[in-house]
């Protein structure tokens, strides 16, 4: 195998790290240890107000990684909105998402922009860049299938998708089906942890929520919980170990997971390989890309009094939850590293 000099092309929201975060540290280090040499090229970006989106674009549009030093850099490999308008002859995009505010998100309330005047022109500059942009890749993947779906929709360019595995491998395991349901991830609005507590004050169930996780929405989650008289059977975690991680999936009842229209989602894959169910809702995007109802998770809608029923079905019944979780783990076994970096290094 030839060792190939690989930039990975990332983009930083100072002091946030998230899912995109780990993809990229994953992503590095499946690169080298199949024999490559590796860095990462990060850029700060930021969208409010609207126009500096704009600004934050530009640099990576200015930025040659042909070389280095003298030293040819053999590929660039793209991750999001803005990392792929860098110039490179042998440019790949693996793309984690678009800037989806001015895409699906426009006019959802999950997003900075909408159609009025002022924000037009940034809108039509987004998806100019990306029209321009994506297409001088030498070959386009995403991270899923509802990414490649998107793309397809809305700029009319064709992809392919590469699953990433989950970042702790093979370490996910399945101990016993206790009395709590857990979420993980990054608090923010879109990823509907509200759902979760209203449907646990409207349940008839004495499960508890471990929420882990920090972000903006924090404050609100905190005050729900109060207002609705259950933060006594709620846990907001905050940022958690690895091992405890894993020793909540290892030990949970169930895994809630319902964002709005997610790219793809590590939870879901985490859960499957932890054989544990999911309740999530058929609104959720990459998440039913695995998730079948009554086949090894629960979706419903997204609605609190949905949420609820699935909750109840999962406290009452651990023989349930036990089925669900049973075929996940072999579900995902082909979902590899070897088989993203194959695809990332081919050509």
């Amino acid at each position: 195998m030839v060792s190939l000099r690989i930039c990975i092309c990332a983009v930083q929201v100072p002091f946030t790290r998230g899912g995109a975060e780990f993809l990229v540290d994953a992503l590095k280090q499946a690169l080298q240890e199949h024999g490559h040499q590796v860095d990462v090229v990060s850029l700060p970006f930021q969208w409010n107000p609207p126009r500096t989106v704009l600004t934050h674009a530009l640099p990576w549009r200015l930025l040659d990684l042909t070389e280095s030093q003298g030293r040819t850099i053999d590929r660039v490999i793209c991750t999001k909105f803005p990392s792929y308008l860098v110039r490179h002859p042998h440019k790949v995009t693996w793309l984690f998402h678009q800037f989806r505010q001015a895409y699906d998100l426009l006019g959802t309330g999950f997003g900075e922009l909408n159609e009025h005047h002022e924000d037009q022109a940034v809108l039509n500059a987004v998806r100019r860049m990306d029209a321009a942009a994506i297409p001088e890749s030498r070959h386009v993947y995403t991270i899923a299938k509802n990414v490649s779906a998107r793309l397809q929709q809305y700029n009319g360019i064709a992809s392919e998708p590469l699953y990433p595995p989950p970042p702790l491998g093979d370490r996910y395991r399945c101990d016993a089906f206790g009395d709590t349901v857990i979420s993980v991830g990054r608090l923010d609005a879109i990823k509907r942890v509200d759902l979760l507590l209203r449907g646990l004050a409207a349940g008839h169930n004495n499960l508890r929520a471990v929420i882990t996780g920090t972000g903006p929405d924090l404050p609100r989650l905190e005050a729900l919980a109060r207002e609705l008289g259950i933060e006594h059977r709620v846990e907001f975690a905050g940022f958690v170990s690895e091992e405890r991680l894993l020793d909540l999936y290892a030990t949970c009842r169930a895994v809630y997971y319902a964002p709005y229209d997610e790219d793809y989602g590590f939870v879901t894959l985490e859960a499957m390989r932890s054989g544990k169910p999911i309740v999530t809702t058929n609104d959720a995007g990459g998440v039913l890309e695995f998730i079948r109802h009554e086949d090894n998770g629960l979706v419903g809608e997204p609605a609190a009094a949905s949420v609820a029923a699935m909750l109840d079905s999962v406290a009452e019944d651990v023989a349930l939850c036990e089925r669900l979780g049973a075929g996940s783990r072999q579900a995902t076994a082909t979902i590899t590293w070897q088989h993203v970096v194959a695809g990332l290094t081919s050509g």
